[in-house]
């Protein structure tokens, strides 16, 4: 699995509005409002493979506010 980092003012459902950051590390500072990165699979094209899993787990971080394993949430 890749970290991918979305784009500054990017769509976190929409595959292509995120950088592949390959097994690196997201730069963005932690916080607990918005989605900075999400871990999936790469699709082929070089975009995150976003499953309805990985959505589940995009909505459950945004509503506790909290990052998990697969998501990284910013300020």
């Amino acid at each position: 699995m890749n970290w991918f980092q979305l784009n500054v003012a990017g769509n976190p459902t929409d595959p292509n509005n995120y950088t592949d950051l390959g097994t690196g590390t997201p730069s963005c500072p932690t916080g607990t409002n918005k989605i900075c990165a999400i871990q999936a699979d790469p699709d082929g094209s070089g975009n995150p493979d976003i499953t309805d899993s990985l959505k589940d787990d995009m909505i459950s971080a945004l509503h506790n506010r909290s990052s998990s394993a697969t998501v990284q949430l910013k300020s």
